[in-house]
Order: structure tokens, then C-alpha cells, then sequence
């Protein structure tokens, strides 16, 4: 019986048959395992969340985390620090391979400027457009008597007078002071529960109200969650209120606290 089996594979045929499942076996499995190593199949990591990180913070944070980043655009953003990372792609929390390169927007440690125009004798809305063009922001209004309401008498930054020509860090708020003539002193306190920050504080000032006090939920931590939060709190919206009044707000990022609409 044994030398029956033994004649059996000393066959060269089914020696060669043998040979060749073995080589695809060892074929196969190499091929596997090559695959794994190249695609890094089944490692992945979640992406950290980079915002409001140094870059050598954002580093030392992805060397721990096996990923890398890297530095592909900047931004100047006035109430973000110099040098800090403002955006990253993928998001944080993404399911990401290891070694996988997320990619960094940094805030402009060289601030941009733009040539401060001259708003004096516009009106409030042709003010506010021009300082949306200039890539500048509008900050506070006051109110004084003059014939002409709601024209510009003054523009000031800082509390102090600032002339046309001036070169400004783009972004900065441009304080405005205007006139308010015997009739039409007052303005409704407009609706804004629903909206997003920026969104929201346009319409305020569009209702020639100022931004009182803002309260943020304690889930929001940075400047990118501030702008995403929406309003979900406000003080009586339409009720009449003195040109240049204040409206409070209070925003968040968990949809169940905004009321329906």
C-alpha cells in the first residue's frame, strides 16, 4: 500500500500538478498581502480636528493620530490668531487611511489691507455696500440729529475719525455715524431666530440696530463654529426700538433647541 502512494507521487505529472496549486496558493496569498500593504485595507483612522491649532500643534497632534498635514492655502480672518489653522479637508471626524495627507487653511500671519473709501453723504445702504466691496465690515452705529436720516456724517475705526485713503486691515469694522432727522426714529426689532451668525447680524444692522450681547452655547469652541451656530434665542423680535438700539442673541449648533418655524 505504501509503495502504491509512493509510486503515486513520484508521478512527474501530478508532481507538476502539485507544484503549479502550490505556486498559485503562494501566488495568491503574496498578492493579498501586497494589496493590504499598498491600500492599507481595514487601517483607517478618524481625522482630528486641526481649527484654531498652530501648524507645529496641527503636526505634533497628526503624528499621533498617523496622518499628515499639510499647509495649502491661507485666509486673513481679523478674530482668528496669526498663523492658526481656520480650515482643513477632510473635515474633522472623517474616516481617513492612515497616512493619508489632510490638508490645512491657515489664518494670514501678514494681514491683508484695503484702501479705507470715503462714505461720507452716502446713504446707510450704499455705505454698506461699499464696505462689503472693500472687503471691510460694519461695526457700530450711533445716531445724531441731522435733517438727512439715516446719511453718513462720520466714519470712524477705533472710536477715532478715519479718512478716505487710509490703508485698513481687510476685514475691519468700520463704526458709522449717521443722521437722524425729527421723524422716523424708531425700528422694529427684526426676526433672526433661524439664521446664522453673520447672516443674522446683517439683518440687524440692515433694521439700523447694533449687535448687543452675544451668548454662545458651550459646544462652540472656535471662530469656524461661530460662524456655522445659529440663532435660536433673541430679544423681542418685533418690537419697536430707538435707531441704533441693541439686539441680544443667543446661538447654538444642536438643531433640537431652534425653534420651528
Amino acid at each position: 500500500m505504501a509503495k502504491g502512494s509512493n509510486g503515486f507521487f513520484s508521478n512527474w505529472i501530478v508532481r507538476n500538478i502539485l507544484g503549479a496549486i502550490v505556486l498559485i496558493a503562494v501566488l495568491i496569498i503574496g498578492a493579498q498581502i501586497a494589496l493590504s500593504l499598498i491600500t492599507r485595507h481595514g487601517k483607517t483612522v478618524t481625522a482630528p480636528d486641526f481649527t484654531n491649532m498652530t501648524v507645529a500643534e496641527a503636526q505634533e497632534v497628526a503624528r499621533e493620530a498617523q496622518v499628515n498635514v499639510k499647509v495649502t492655502d491661507s485666509v486673513f480672518i481679523k478674530r482668528l490668531g496669526a498663523g492658526m489653522v481656520y480650515r482643513q479637508s477632510p473635515k474633522a471626524g472623517a474616516t481617513v487611511k492612515k497616512g493619508r495627507s489632510i490638508f490645512l487653511t491657515i489664518n494670514s500671519i501678514v494681514p491683508r489691507k484695503t484702501v479705507m473709501p470715503n462714505l461720507v453723504g452716502y446713504s446707510f445702504g450704499e455705505a454698506t455696500a461699499e464696505l462689503r466691496n472693500r472687503g471691510l465690515a460694519l461695526g457700530r452705529l450711533s445716531y445724531v440729529r441731522d435733517i438727512a436720516t439715516n446719511n453718513v456724517l462720520y466714519q470712524k475705526q477705533g472710536g477715532k475719525d478715519i479718512a478716505a485713503g487710509d490703508l485698513v486691515v481687510s476685514g475691519s469694522e468700520i463704526d458709522l455715524v449717521l443722521g437722524l432727522g425729527p421723524d422716523g426714529t424708531t425700528t422694529s426689532v427684526p426676526k433672526v431666530i433661524g439664521m446664522k451668525f453673520t447672516r443674522a447680524v446683517d439683518t440687524i444692522h440692515d433694521s439700523y440696530l447694533n449687535l448687543g450681547r452675544v451668548t454662545f452655547d458651550p459646544g462652540i469652541r472656535n471662530y469656524s463654529d461661530s460662524t456655522n451656530a445659529v440663532v435660536y434665542k433673541q430679544d423681542n423680535p418685533g418690537a419697536s426700538r430707538t435707531l441704533g438700539g441693541s439686539v441680544n442673541i443667543w446661538l447654538t449648533l444642536d438643531p433640537e433647541k431652534i425653534p420651528a418655524q
